[in-house]
């Protein structure tokens, strides 16, 4: 259960809120409540698993660290159009046992992933309630089962991004989606999808050596709403991996890769300190 704590980042990340007006808002606010996750056990694999987790809510708004439904993330540089961030990210654990097509394999660790994120605002009022930026984060990989960590390479997702806030019934609804390729270093591609000598089963799975590049498209959105006491927020991917660099893996057992999940949370506590921020 430690490890698939790590499914929150992502979750968070995903059903993130939308950039906005600024109003006057806590310094930071804490909450807690449960998430469900449905996700394949990495991109190509046809086999998915669901999960129930808790699901803790931390916002902080501070000048350089900040924590909202973006993440986790660092402010380096901003403008009236550019922004310059921290940005992390996690995958969940995989044991190999329970994975058809990686059966007598070894293990996939947890990872973490942490670079630097260009945001650029492509339309003429960046503060207005929907916008169009253009993202492109670069990030560094880790694996890590918690007793040891290694480097795995690195990965860019550049993207456009869509996001709208008060919107719907109550305009206090927000609502994002984004598109974009995605592209990685051999050592990356090479942790999820090689397949060396000593895992090869003729007939069955053949030995294969992945080589950087593009690692396929994504397309994502996330709706997410406060209710007074009670957040509430949902998310969906679709990744394609139709001529990635190793789609011709023995461990790519589908190109399509579906990914979703929903969550509320119970938000407790609040900063009686308030600042200028985007809701």
């Amino acid at each position: 259960m430690r490890l698939r704590c790590l499914l929150l980042a992502a979750f968070l990340i995903a059903a993130r809120a939308a950039p906005g007006t600024a109003d006057e808002l806590p310094l930071w606010e804490a909450g807690f409540g449960f998430s469900g996750l449905s996700m394949p056990d990495y991109r190509g694999s046809s086999e998915q698993r669901s999960y129930l987790l808790p699901l803790p809510y931390m916002i902080y708004r501070g000048e350089i660290l900040r924590s909202d439904r973006k993440g986790i993330y660092g402010q380096v540089f901003e403008t009236d159009r550019v922004q310059l961030n921290i940005s992390v990210d996690a995958s969940v654990p995989v044991t190999s046992d329970r994975n058809a097509a990686r059966s007598g394999m070894p293990d996939l660790d947890a990872t973490g992933q942490i670079g630097p994120a260009l945001e650029v605002c492509l339309v003429k009022n960046c503060e207005a309630d929907s916008i169009v930026q253009f993202r492109l984060p670069i990030r560094a990989v880790v694996a890590t089962d918690f007793s040891r960590a290694h480097g795995i390479g690195y990965i860019a997702n550049p993207q456009l991004n869509f996001d709208f806030t008060k919107i719907g019934s109550g305009r206090g609804w927000n609502l994002g989606f984004a598109f974009g390729p995605l592209f990685a270093t051999e050592q990356y591609h090479r942790y999820y999808y090689d397949v060396s000598q000593d895992y090869a089963i003729s007939g069955v799975r053949s030995t294969y050596s992945a080589r950087a590049g593009y690692s396929g498209s994504l397309i994502l959105f996330a709706i997410s709403k406060r209710f007074d006491r009670v957040w509430f927020g949902a998310y969906g991917r679709y990744d394609n991996l139709s001529n990635a660099v190793f789609a011709d893996s023995p461990l790519v057992k589908t190109k399509h890769a579906y990914m979703a999940g929903i969550g509320f949370a119970w938000v407790f506590g609040e900063s009686a300190t308030l600042v200028q921020a985007t809701p």
